[in-house]
């Protein structure tokens, strides 16, 4: 049975080092979302002549490199990722997980887990990824005994060898990753304290005293997990793009950040960082040092030559798609998850009023989009097509429906609900107002909902707009899966905000009230 110690952010047991003692460093990666390319500071893409006067952030090429200095500082190392490779980009598009897993074999990475989109193109895509990567994907919070594909291929923890010592990592996905994505009907998942330890308690038996969780469930829950379980030593997250740092004042929290005598790491997203936690353990395998900070892969990061060339040669069938300019812009069109899932955002104005527009005239009173399906902003100036996709890039559908003003409410309601943990179900709207109150119970929060200037009925029927994704119930919008008269195959949503955007000349972003915060 392990010992626990009381643990600071950054803590260190004084003392000589006994001989037994063994150090371990553990870098990460989380969120990825197929940006291979270099980004701009919004998360969205670069251009080779910002790159050249070092604006650029990321891409595989500076991981590539920072990888390889970080190992060489290292003793022992290991390389993995907390989840969420899929989706984000064209490469994603039109190479699905083939792209992804090419770069992680050449990265080396030891282990990852499944996050929410690795389900996003159902069990047959990340099928494919898992048989082209050299590493174990885990996931131990899920039944896949009855979905075919995945029942023999999917552990839920492993045991690898690093400077002569075992160490176990434990797969942890989202929980509501049935509401997140498209697992299918074949796959249950589960509350995460209890699956953790039942592998925690797995591995014990087996010897294993070292313990590293690699979570795809975000910063809230992650401290729950580690509050809550015994023998964890290291959580590496994902899924809620969290930066924790002890040098940044956008920091959500420390580097590592300690619950109990569990180390909590995340890095960002979109490989903007490299997570580098240096761990020491005694030889009873108690954690007794957790120092590091998420290394930024800015310009001082030298892009690896060959992996350059080699994302060059993958982009070029994308080329033109993603050069065609289709829109100007007057300003900055703000598209970010801090701002899309707390409040009404411009982007989220942007698209609800391109979604309502392109069907008001089939009777369609309202537009409703998950602030999650929105994934960057937009810089002003010209917008190329490929800047659209980096926004909207789930492939979704417009879908319209009918539902009743008390529908309408319960949706508004679930959208709120997880404002505090920055859900990706908040609401952008058109066509309507509404009003919301986090001093108040989820489920109780809405009120003032207007919709065409008069109070909503909430025994009339409304026409809807939303994406396929949230009509058909993603993102906890299950209301809306026995709506009426669903029609879930309409155009794209790039392809109609971006048609929308042209419509009028240079586009101006705006904010005008649409939802308010009591």
């Amino acid at each position: 049975m392990k010992r626990f110690l009381t643990a600071t952010a950054a803590f260190a047991v004084t003392g000589s080092m006994a001989v037994a003692d063994y150090s371990l460093t553990i870098l990460h990666t989380n969120d990825f979302h197929a940006r291979f390319e270099p980004i701009s500071k919004y998360d969205s893409g670069c251009s080779a002549e910002d790159d050249a006067e070092g604006k650029c952030f990321g891409g595989s090429a500076r991981l590539v490199t920072a990888v390889a200095e970080a190992r060489a500082r290292s003793n022992n190392a290991i390389l993995v990722d907390g989840g969420d490779q899929f989706q984000g980009t064209l490469f994603y598009t039109y190479y699905k997980g083939a792209l992804a897993a090419e770069m992680m074999n050449k990265l080396g990475y030891d282990a990852m887990t499944v996050g929410n989109h690795e389900f996003d193109d159902g069990p047959e895509v990340l099928r494919g990824f898992m048989d082209a990567v050299e590493f174990p994907v885990l996931m131990s919070n899920a039944d896949v005994t009855r979905e075919p594909l995945l029942a023999d291929k999917l552990p839920k923890s492993v045991v690898i060898e690093r400077g002569g010592e075992k160490l176990g990592l434990i797969g942890l996905t989202p929980q509501d990753t049935d509401e997140l994505a498209s697992p299918g009907d074949n796959i249950t998942f589960s509350d995460p304290v209890a699956a953790v330890q039942g592998e925690v308690d797995k591995l014990t038996a087996q010897g294993v005293n070292k313990i590293i969780v690699l979570s795809h469930s975000g910063y809230g829950v992650d401290q729950r997990v580690a509050a809550e379980t015994t023998g964890v030593d290291v959580i590496v997250g994902g899924h809620s793009n969290t930066l924790l740092s002890n040098t940044s004042d956008r920091a959500a929290g420390p580097y590592p950040t300690m619950v109990g005598n569990t180390a909590i790491v995340q890095a960002y997203a979109y490989g903007k960082f490299l997570g580098e936690l240096n761990v020491t353990f005694d030889d009873a395998g108690n954690l007794t040092e957790a120092t590091g900070e998420p290394l930024i892969m800015d310009a001082a990061v030298t892009a690896d030559a060959a992996t350059v060339a080699r994302i060059a040669e993958a982009a070029a069938p994308l080329e033109e798609i993603r050069n065609r300019v289709v829109a100007e812009t007057a300003t900055e069109i703000v598209g970010v998850r801090e701002e899309c899932r707390a409040r009404e955002c411009a982007m989220g104005n942007l698209i609800a009023d391109a979604m309502l527009d392109r069907v008001r005239d089939q009777g369609i009173d309202v537009a409703i989009q998950n602030g999650g399906g929105i994934r960057a902003s937009i810089d002003a100036g010209e917008v190329t097509m490929g800047e659209v996709l980096t926004v909207l890039p789930f492939q979704n559908t417009l879908s319209t429906f009918q539902v009743t003003g008390a529908t309408i409410i319960a949706a508004l309601e679930n959208g709120v609900s997880q404002h505090e943990d920055g859900a990706g179900r908040f609401p952008q709207v058109a066509g309507m107002s509404f009003a919301f109150d986090l001093s108040k119970e989820p489920g109780s929060r809405i009120s003032d909902v207007m919709v065409g200037g008069a109070p909503i009925d909430p025994d009339k029927v409304y026409g809807v707009v939303s994406n396929n994704y949230v009509r058909n119930g993603g993102d906890g919008y299950d209301m809306f899966k026995s709506a009426m008269n669903a029609y879930d195959f309409g155009p794209d949503l790039a392809d109609v905000t971006a048609e929308f955007m042209a419509a009028g000349g240079a586009y101006t972003p705006y904010l005008d009230g649409r939802i308010t915060m009591k």
